[in-house]
């Protein structure tokens, strides 16, 4: 019988391109995976790797067992979402990760909720980018992930996840409190084209591509003068009149500092489209189902709303 665990790993394998890679995505040594590989190959008696420069690529064998195993795999996960339903009670743990605005505004909240309303379950957060959230689903080491469309990401089609929308995110132009846009009960984009801007440090998440792609469709290329690695820097930079910011809802930075949320208007509001995700086949498991369904209390509680606080 064929070891699904083995699959999973010829899966990472492929996904990564090397097996060191691979075995630092899984937790595991090199030689671990390297021999389970070969087990692997020699239980169906056919090649699976072979070298291609200093990374492995599948064989034609292997790609025909990899479109098996997304299938087989999922369909495991749907058996184990069953098995779960008959235990008793919500024991846990369940693992959710996000990046970082996710957390603060999401699953932070979702957390403590499940926190009161099943005590016995054991909730655990991880901060990390999408890219990342999506390698430790594959490797099994979280339940669920709260993501965004990324360049280079996954489709939402990708076999080997469920991808649901959880919440269209607006955003808000951050603007200093004495500025002239502060008193503006919402503005455009072109009207700060003029404006020098200020952005996240483009090595840490997509805001300073989204900013550009988003102000280029406004009309304008912004004038970016300075770059943050955090959100608080980034509002401590605008509350200093060193220039405004387009943010996330979700986005928090430091009380007390001297800027206001704006509304963004247009035919093109800026959104950001913020989702969950799942190991194909987990999304009936009880607690899988449950933490998504909280996730989806807390979007519908408190963040769908029309006015937003202005003053930070």
């Amino acid at each position: 019988m064929i070891d699904l665990r083995r699959l999973h790993m010829l899966r990472v394998v492929h996904q990564q391109g090397t097996v060191t890679a691979a075995a630092e995505a899984l937790h595991l040594t090199p030689s671990a995976v390297s021999h389970h590989m070969r087990e692997l190959a020699r239980q169906l008696k056919v090649p699976l790797m072979e070298p291609q420069g200093r990374g492995v690529r599948l064989t034609p064998a292997g790609h025909l067992l990899i479109d098996h195993a997304d299938a087989l795999l999922a369909r495991w996960e749907e058996a184990q979402a069953e098995l779960e339903s008959y235990r008793v009670g919500m024991a846990g743990p369940l693992r959710i990760a996000g990046f970082n605005t996710a957390i603060s505004g999401l699953i932070a909240p979702a957390a403590g909720r499940l926190r009161h309303s099943h005590p016995g379950l054991l909730v655990q957060v991880r901060e990390c980018d999408t890219v990342a959230s999506m390698d430790l689903l594959m490797a099994g080491k979280v339940d669920v992930a709260v993501v965004e469309p990324t360049e280079g990401g996954p489709s939402l089609d990708d076999a080997r996840f469920e991808q649901s929308p959880l919440l269209e995110e607006p955003h808000i132009m951050l603007v200093p409190a004495d500025h002239p846009l502060a008193q503006a009960v919402s503005v455009r984009l072109e009207d700060a084209a003029a404006e020098d801007w200020i952005v996240a440090d483009p090595g840490t998440c997509d805001h300073a591509q989204r900013v550009r792609m988003l102000c280029a469709a406004a009309g304008f290329s912004p004038r970016i003068v300075h770059a943050a690695t955090q959100w608080a820097a980034v509002w401590s930079l605008v509350g200093n009149g060193l220039g405004v910011s387009l943010v996330p809802r979700l986005a928090e930075g430091a009380a007390g500092q001297a800027v206001v949320r704006v509304p963004v208007s247009g035919e093109n509001m800026p959104t950001r489209r913020i989702l969950t995700c799942v190991r194909r086949g987990s999304r009936r498991h009880p607690l899988v189902d449950l933490g998504i369904r909280t996730l989806e209390d807390v979007v519908r509680d408190h963040l769908a709303i029309v006015d937003w606080p202005r003053s930070a």
